[in-house]
Formats: structure tokens, sequence, C-alpha cells
């Protein structure tokens, strides 16, 4: 007996499977996750049974008359081939025409009723964020105004629920199952952050400050998670403009991060949590209004169609709530904001327009009005405002291994819109937007540099004198 309870002793526990219909909710199996990297995982999926019987049961209670009536009345026209930027860069494969792409996957599944098997499910996945951002550029031009980009949204959706969702992407629903945000970061993470960036400011902004949980401020701001991760100094930047601008602002401890990884990941479950997190800070602090940072799709997932995830009947944001470029357009035209003109950008630069709050949202006339403060000579990309180009790494495409070659070559559309501008310098108001063109230049060198706002109006702001630092040996 006591030999075979050292054999016993011995012999290793089998470890959970990877891949699941479950979302990720405990901390044990995102670490086996974040281990692997996604090598079992992907080789585990080649053997994951798809339950059909639950898969007829989600389409009937989900595939609705819209999505049921596009798929019927697409005429195959062609007219969405051009619109699509893989389509342009992959020499124009006919695999790669949007309406090719949601009628083999989507299209067949709807067909079939749910009965298809593991490897039709791993190619629905390939093409859902392999071949699709979701920037919704194809409903653009559809003559029947059908959009491949919204059907991918809800393919994905699909995919995740019968377990079929990359490696990434399963990691980041999981992230903000347990976080409450896109990336591993505690209530103490975030607010110690906040006390650290303002300490290491406080010598060049006196009185700076980042306020947290203070009720009934003006402004509620909210952020992207990868800024207290990987760019704290974004934090102190937004600090250091509502420092100058006199704002009466704060951050909520809880409810802080408004982008949504679940969302790219098609974890609708998830994605009413992670907005009610955010509202719920709305209610307890009561703001005038939300301002959320220079993010994209935190902008879609939080103020377009977050309310309809929490089921909020007016389809609006507890407390109105804008991007980040309403916010400074505001303070450059009140006056609270003021810029050296002799300051303004002299070198010739352009701007990318992010799907998610031009497109989405049409925001386009508020960042070239912006562009007008900062820059003497400013160019356009063409196309340019709600028909540009994706930047080529939405909709989660930038965070994915299995499918950097994919994002590597759609980057290409992107690289020869900039450098048909002649510019070589280039803004963008997106977090997904900045890492597809920091990307774009590790990848294909074309000498270029790319920004936020929030450094370029800092540089050119004028410093009222009671907020400069006090030189050393003159009175307090």
């Amino acid at each position: 007996m006591a030999e075979e309870a050292k054999t016993q002793e011995k012999t290793p526990q089998a470890l959970p499977p990877l891949v699941s219909r479950v979302p990720v909710k405990t901390k044990e199996m995102l670490d086996l996750l974040l281990a692997d990297r996604g090598v079992t995982y992907y080789e585990e999926m080649k053997k994951f049974p798809v339950d059909t019987a639950a898969f007829k049961k989600t389409l009937a209670a989900s595939c609705k008359s819209r999505i049921r009536t596009w798929l019927k009345i697409c005429a195959h026209c062609g007219m969405c081939a051009d619109t699509c930027f893989f389509y342009l860069a992959n020499d124009r494969d006919p695999k790669q025409v949007p309406s090719y792409k949601i009628q083999s996957t989507l299209g067949e599944i709807v067909k079939r009723n749910g009965d298809v098997d593991t490897e039709f499910m791993m190619n629905c996945m390939d093409t859902a964020w392999g071949k699709c951002t979701c920037c919704n550029r194809c409903g653009q031009f559809c003559p029947h105004g059908i959009d491949m980009g919204v059907m991918f949204g809800y393919t994905r959706g699909l995919c995740f629920s019968q377990g079929f969702v990359p490696h990434e992407m399963k990691i980041g629903s999981g992230m903000h199952w347990l976080y409450n945000a896109q990336m591993d970061i505690t209530v103490d993470d975030f607010t110690e952050t906040c006390a650290w960036m303002a300490e290491e400011n406080e010598d060049d902004w006196p009185g700076l400050n980042i306020p947290v949980d203070k009720p009934n401020a003006d402004i509620m701001y909210t952020i992207n998670a990868r800024e207290v991760k990987h760019y704290p100094e974004d934090i102190a930047e937004a600090a250091i403009l509502f420092h100058l601008t006199g704002e009466n602002w704060t951050v909520p401890s809880k409810g802080w991060e408004s982008t949504s990884l679940a969302m790219f990941a098609g974890d609708w479950a998830c994605c009413k949590q992670q907005v009610e997190w955010v509202y719920e800070a709305m209610e307890r602090l009561k703001p005038n209004r939300m301002v959320c940072t220079e993010c994209g799709h935190m902008h879609r997932a939080t103020i377009t169609e977050g309310p309809y995830w929490a089921g909020l009947p007016s389809g609006n944001t507890p407390v109105p709530s804008l991007h980040y470029v309403e916010w400074v357009l505001e303070v450059l035209e009140n006056g609270k904001l003021k810029l050296d003109p002799a300051k303004k950008i002299k070198e010739p630069v352009t701007l990318q327009d992010p799907c998610n709050y031009v497109r989405n949202a049409g925001l386009s006339d508020v960042t070239r009005k912006i562009m007008g403060y900062i820059a003497e000579d400013f160019r356009e990309m063409q196309p340019n405002r709600e028909l540009n180009f994706c930047c080529g790494g939405g909709g989660g495409m930038n965070g994915i291994g299995r499918y950097r070659k994919e994002r590597n070559i759609g980057l290409k559309v992107k690289r020869d819109q900039i450098l048909a501008t002649g510019a070589k310098f280039v803004v963008s108001a997106c977090h997904n937007c900045w890492d597809a063109i920091r990307d774009l230049e590790e990848v294909y060198k074309i000498g270029i540099k790319w920004s936020f706002l929030k450094p370029i109006l800092i540089k050119q702001a004028i410093v009222p004198d009671h907020l400069k630092p006090k030189e050393e040996g003159t009175d307090e």
C-alpha cells in the first residue's frame, strides 16, 4: 500500500484542456493559456468537436432577420472587393473579396444550420480574425447596404461560443473576466501608477494631481490598460493637459478601463460585464460626463455599442461621453488650451482616421480642426475620412501571432497611403492605429514617425506663469 501511495504521488495530474466552449474565468486557466503561447492550444483545437446541437440553438436564438436577409440579397456584384485592404494587399485574390469571405463562412453556417465540422470552424476562425478587421468599410459601398464587418463580428461570436477563437483573444476575454481590464492590472496597480505619475511630474508641473474617485467632477477620465502596463506617461500627459486647462476631473479606481478585447473576441457576455463596470463608476461618482483616452475601439465598445450590451433603453451611456479628440477640440475652441503658433509642426504631417470613431461615429471633422491648430503642412491620405482604410491592425489583428504574416501583408495599403502624401509624420488618436503604424515602420522601414495628440499638445501649449515651476532661489 505504501509503494502504491508513492507511485500515485509521483504521477502528475493531467492538465485541463486549453480549448473549451466556456470563457476563461479562473486565474489557473488564464495562467495555463499564457504559458502555452498557443502551441498546444491550436493542436488541441484541431481535434476539438463542434457541438452541433448547441450550435443550432445559438443560431435559432441569435441569427435573426437582418443577418439572414443580408446573406440572401447579396448580388455577388463584387463592388465590395476594392473596399477591402486585404483584397488589395493580396494581389486582388478572389478569396479576399468580403462577400466571398462571409458567404463561405457565416453563409455556410446558416445554410447548414450549424451542421459543420472542426476543420470548417477553424477556417471560419482564420477568416473572421485573419482576413477581416471588422473595419466596416465594405458597408460604405455595398448597393444593398450589406455590412460584412458587422456580420463578421457576429461570426466571431458564433466561433467563440464553440471554442474556435484565437489564443490571444481567448486570453484577452479572460483578462476582462478576471481583472475588468484587457491586462492583469489590479485596482491597486492602477491607483499606484496614477500616484507615481503625479509624483514623477510634480517638479515640472507644480500642483499636478491625478484625483481618484472624486465625486461630482466635471470629467471622469477612462483609459486603455496598456497605458498602465506599458505607457504610463500617457496618463501623466492627460493629467498635465487637464491641469493646464483647469478641468475638474477624476479617474475611477474601479471602472477605469474602457477598452474591450472581449468585443474583438466575440465574448458578448463579457462585453456586457466590462461596460457595466464603467457605467457603475459613472453612477457611483456622478460626473457630468466621461472622456475616454485616444483609443478607437474604446469609443465603440463603451459609447456606441455599450449601452445596448448593458440593456439601457435610451441607447446612451449613463452620462454624456466623449472621445478624447472631442474634448481637445472643445478646449482649443473655448480658449482653455492655448497653443503657440510658432510651435506648430513645420514638416509635412498626415492623419490616420481610426475606423471606430471616424467611420463608425462620424468624428472626422473634429480631428481635422485639431490638425489646423497643430500643423502648418497637413496632408490628407487618399482616400480619407469615412472612406479611409483601416490601419491594418484593428479588430485585434495587431495582437494575434497566428495572423502576423497576414497582418504585415495588409499593412502595405496603409504604407502606400502614407508614402503618397509625402509626409513622414503620422498623427493618430488611437492605440491600435499607433501600434499598426509603429509596426509598419519596423516591417517596411519607410522612415516615418508617429504620435498621439497629447505629447504634441503639451509641446505646443502656452503655459500660464502661475503653472510654471518656480526657479531655484525664488520665493514660493
